[in-house]
């Protein structure tokens, strides 16, 4: 499995070779570097922590900077963890760069989604409104709520409530450049998250 860290910088638009244009969005990924490796006799797994975004040392905690020092390693931001099969090909203090993956690669990018606060039916389900005349007192509602006869609410019934701000993952989208210099991955289509939140890229399973 390939996957790294990065950062959404934001959207823009190229053109290919036949001069269409694309809409891509513009990923600063890595550098990565290997924190720890997770074997299956020390662990039960086989897995390497990676950190990204370099921090200062005043802005990590005492047990976060004891887990940097015993590897004699610069603190991160972000740390996060991916199985893989094997370790070997793995050692601590190793960097993961944007040139892990390759033009025409397909890829699924996971991010926390924009949190839009407490919203209705309409906008979070695509639910329509009542008639706006003839003295209809029902525009925005939700409607009726289930049967009489249970006299209950359903599970699952769609109602307002929070709206966003949840995990999100897209699945099989195109990788349109690799800037190695600037470690910049420029993906086609949209992905979640703000700016400069933190996204995950790992190779499509669907591909």
């Amino acid at each position: 499995m390939k996957a790294i860290l990065g950062t959404k910088v934001g959207m823009t638009q190229v053109f290919d070779k036949t001069g269409r244009v694309i809409p891509v969005t513009v990923i600063e990924a890595g550098p990565c570097t290997v924190i720890q490796k997770k074997t299956l006799d020390t662990d039960g797994y086989n897995a390497i922590q990676v950190g990204f975004g370099k921090v200062k040392a005043r802005g990590v905690n005492k047990p976060s900077k004891g887990h940097f020092d015993k590897g004699q390693l610069s603190p991160m931001r972000y740390l996060k963890e991916f199985r893989v099969e094997e370790t070997d090909s793995f050692e601590q203090g190793q960097e993961i760069k944007v040139d892990l993956f390759s033009e025409g690669e397909w890829v699924d990018v996971s991010a926390i989604s924009k949190g839009k606060g407490f919203c209705g039916v309409i906008k979070r389900h695509g639910m329509h409104r009542g008639p706006m005349e003839h003295g209809s007192k029902y525009h925005r509602g939700s409607g009726s709520l289930g049967a009489k006869g249970p006299a209950r609410v359903y599970l699952g019934r769609k109602l307002p409530g929070r709206l966003g701000g949840e995990r999100v993952t897209v699945q099989k989208l195109l990788v349109v450049k690799v800037d190695s210099e600037r470690n910049l991955l420029l993906v086609r289509g949209a992905i979640p998250g703000a700016k400069k939140s933190l996204v995950t890229i790992k190779n499509s399973i669907k591909a």
